[in-house]
């Protein structure tokens, strides 16, 4: 059921009222993870009519769903490793994640350059394109074309011209990860799940049977403990997964894999690039050259990981071999350590599959359920977070029903349900939605460039931000924000249960990592704007400072003089 009244708002506000619902009653599925699997989920669960929670120890998209290479891509890698299953099924899957939310994921023209002793020759390119393209269903307008060198070089007039012999030119669709995950979650949350985040599970409750019933959790921010009950736990941790797996005594038979990516990023003034590339490494691996406002990112290396899950960091050894293979496919730039604004590295959890290099490992998800009847959902794509989504819950009413614990639910797809934002009645109108809606924020007054930026971001949301927008430039007034930094800010907090500083600045505007001088200039009116709205302590004040300060101070770790 939708929520309709002031309280229900999904606001940081209300992040204890809604844990304190959660713990009142028991719940048909409790989601343990809130990243883009889980997010997923529970909209896929709330659809159906499910009483569902979710807790997430970090902040939505905290993890591997905020620090990916931000496509939403078919995966032309997985056609050369034949997983053509993975291919046909993502290809499809990007179609509708793009028509259910047009204002986080955008169409993009990806260049595949080819070259002498490549990885890629134009041939089998030509015909795997082709495949590609019948797999995935891909639209009349969207179909692949061969290019010559010379028409190659034209796209992108940066790549190298030594050995290049023509191109591939594909459509893929470029995505902003973290508010996808948001937008999902703002939706599941509308339909009547239950999710907070900066909740940690810290001891799991099991009947006389050992069977699995609930979880002990910690609200971070508190330090409150709260018992919460479920018919069914599902275990998407994404990075943590094994680790919920150990506290069931369960992890057993496959396990994850962890490999780390690791992203760059340049201003378009010392890496104008003006075209979307896909190209291989000399050493195998494959690399994406993305131009995104003004900037251009670039990554990612896919090497194993053993560190900190919660922060894995940049190494010198990264950083010199991303610039090697950029000045490598791109030579007059002669790219350099001090050009490098800003960075983050990720981690991906795969399935481990002995004897193969992280980027020869499948991203196929798989679903394992263990004796206590805890579920895990491991592995997979971005791009598949939907249909992974559909496939757990459809396995969870599967387990209930042969334990003789059926549950009534609708038979609803989310195949055709809008995430929040995305309402435009298909992406064909929001071209003309969003212009229209640039006008009304105009007469504000909110001046055109940043009424672009608010209709973009928010989609449909943005008649929610024009009923407040006046409330929150004079409250922002106070704070010596600016109107954008205001209205995002209040808006975060109301409507997107923005906790910290840098959930702000990372996962709710994306600004840490594409506008990095941005937050060096706003970080302290958003401080005290927080501390206000949010009652801190001037000790929490300093607390939430500092993590900001070290966030800022990991996105520059690529740059080690900065």
């Amino acid at each position: 059921m939708r929520r309709q009244r002031e309280e229900e708002q999904f606001s940081v506000l209300h992040r204890t009222q809604t844990l304190e619902r959660m713990a009142s009653e028991q719940l048909d599925l409790l989601v343990i993870g809130g990243g883009i699997t889980g997010a997923g989920i529970a909209l896929d669960g709330a659809a159906r009519g499910l009483k569902l929670g979710l807790i997430e120890m970090q902040d939505f998209a905290g993890g591997t769903s905020s620090r990916s290479t931000k496509l939403v891509h078919g995966g032309l890698r997985y056609l050369k490793q034949l997983e053509i299953g993975v291919v046909a099924e993502v290809g499809k899957e990007r179609a509708i994640v793009y028509e259910n939310g047009p204002h986080v994921t955008t169409p993009e023209w990806m260049l595949l350059p080819l070259y002498k002793g490549g990885t890629f020759g134009p041939f089998t390119t030509s015909i795997g394109l082709r495949v590609y393209d019948f797999l995935a269903g891909v639209k009349r307008n969207e179909r692949r074309a061969m290019l010559t060198a010379q028409q190659t070089r034209a796209k992108e007039p940066l790549l190298k011209e030594e050995g290049l012999k023509g191109g591939g030119y594909y459509v893929e669709y470029r995505t902003d990860d973290a508010r996808l995950t948001i937008e999902v979650m703002k939706k599941a949350y509308e339909l009547g799940a239950l999710a907070v985040n900066y909740v940690k599970a810290e001891q799991l409750l099991y009947d006389d049977n050992h069977k699995l019933v609930g979880v002990q959790v910690r609200d971070v921010t508190t330090d409150q403990t709260y018992k919460l009950y479920a018919k069914k736990m599902i275990n998407a941790a994404g990075p943590w997964v094994d680790t919920i797996r150990e506290m069931d005594g369960s992890k057993k038979g496959k396990t994850l894999r962890l490999t780390k990516g690791v992203h760059l990023v340049f201003d378009q003034s010392r890496f104008p690039l003006r075209q979307a590339i896909y190209f291989d490494i000399p050493d195998g691996r494959m690399a994406f050259a993305i131009p995104r406002e003004g900037k251009t990112y670039f990554g990612t290396t896919d090497t194993n990981y053993t560190g900190d899950a919660a922060s894995p960091m940049i190494t010198a050894e990264d950083r010199s071999y991303l610039l090697a293979a950029a000045n490598n496919i791109f030579p007059s730039l002669q790219l350099q350590d001090q050009d490098i604004e800003s960075s983050w590295a990720g981690l991906r959890p795969l399935i481990h599959e002995e004897g193969k290099s992280p980027s020869e490992i499948s991203r196929r998800d798989e679903i394992f359920v263990s004796d206590t009847g805890l579920i895990s959902i491991a592995g997979g794509k971005l791009t598949g977070y939907r249909k992974m989504a559909e496939n757990v819950v459809n396995k969870t009413l599967e387990l209930l029903a042969s334990e003789g614990r059926p549950l009534q639910v609708s038979n609803t797809s989310t195949r055709n349900i809008p995430i929040s934002g995305g309402e435009f009645g298909g992406s064909h109108n929001m071209a003309a939605y969003m212009d229209t809606k640039i006008e009304e924020l105009t007469l504000m007054p909110i001046s055109r460039e940043d009424a672009a930026v608010l209709v973009k971001r928010y989609g449909t949301n943005i008649d929610t931000i024009y009923s407040m927008a006046q409330d929150a430039i004079a409250w922002g007034k106070a704070y010596q924000l600016s109107t954008l930094q205001a209205i995002m800010l209040k808006y975060s907090l109301q409507y997107e249960m923005t906790v910290k500083p840098d959930d702000y600045f990372i996962r709710r505007t994306g600004d840490l990592f594409f506008r990095i001088n941005e937050v060096e200039t706003w970080k302290e009116p958003v401080l005290q704007a927080m501390a206000a709205e949010l009652g801190w302590s001037s000790e929490q004040l300093e607390q939430y400072r500092t993590e900001l300060e070290r966030k800022l101070a990991e996105a520059k770790q690529a740059h080690p003089d900065r």
